[in-house]
């Protein structure tokens, strides 16, 4: 062998190979296969006996599949396609409720302290507004199924300055059932410091989410007598006949329910002043 062919002088003027640059493959990316030519747009990406496909669609709409990796050019660069870079979902830095989010911060022990609402329909909507909040204040919302005899649970709750209760009635307006159920209530010993009854004044608290967030422009009237809940789903369009009708219609109303700004400020203000009430002693 002849050394001197591969001498100094040779090698500085070889130009070493250059890396392939390594591109993902972003849907619309116009590449060509270096080995048939063919070239065309990333449509998607497939797995295929555990190998992963690009499809490319040429310019009269022919498609072929490819496997990842090296083999193809971007204008005339060797290139090394890759799979498509994951979208990292942004960190949520406020809660449905407009507060500001603690991140990872685990739940508390639930507090002796409790907020009571009405019914099953009442806790769903408080929790999946106030839900990330109430955990990390460590208190719980409990559904009452019934409001008749508030006073004996308030008796039976024992209520203190460590052990807050803070209740929210559907329909709490002078006058009504409801004002005189909560009044007789705060009579009982203990609650005039450490108990709170707000109300918002819908009949019923479907009627705090915003009518326009379900296509409509106000909630339709129901005549006294007739089951508000029965006659709303009727107007609505939806099945009403039975306790599963009645379940999935509230199911439907919530589902459109994200954030704070979906619901009316007569409720978001009386929540909010159950929240502090409840936490200010802890």
């Amino acid at each position: 062998m002849n050394w001197d062919q591969w001498g100094p002088g040779n090698l500085s003027n070889h130009k070493p190979v250059s890396t392939p640059k390594k591109v993902a493959a972003a849907r619309g990316l116009v590449i060509e296969d270096a080995d048939t030519g063919f070239t065309g747009a990333v449509t998607r990406i497939e797995k295929s006996g555990g190998v992963h496909l690009v499809v490319l669609e040429g310019r009269r709409g022919a498609t072929r599949s490819f496997p990842l990796g090296f083999g193809f050019t971007i204008d005339g660069q060797p290139i090394e396609l890759l799979p498509p870079a994951q979208r990292t979902k942004p960190q949520q830095t406020r809660t449905a409720s407009g507060s500001r989010a603690v991140g990872a911060q685990r739940a508390q022990v639930a507090k002796a302290s409790r907020i009571w609402v009405e019914g099953v329909h009442d806790a769903e909507l408080v929790e999946k507004i106030w839900g990330d909040d109430l955990r990390v204040e460590g208190i719980v919302v409990e559904p009452l199924h019934g409001i008749d005899d508030l006073a004996g649970a308030i008796t039976s709750f024992k209520p203190s300055p460590k052990r807050r209760l803070a209740v929210l009635l559907d329909h709490l307006v002078s006058g009504s059932k409801e004002d005189h159920i909560a009044t007789e209530a705060m009579r009982v010993s203990g609650a005039q410091d450490n108990v709170l009854i707000v109300g918002h004044p819908y009949v019923d608290i479907w009627q705090a989410v915003k009518p326009e967030l379900i296509g409509i422009q106000a909630w339709p009237k129901i005549p006294r007598g007739e089951d508000w809940k029965t006659g709303m789903l009727a107007r609505l369009g939806l099945p009403n006949q039975t306790a599963e009708d009645i379940g999935l219609g509230w199911k439907k109303i919530l589902s459109r329910v994200n954030s704070f700004v979906d619901l009316e400020s007569t409720l978001l203000g009386r929540v909010e002043h159950m929240i502090d009430f409840v936490t200010v002693h802890e």
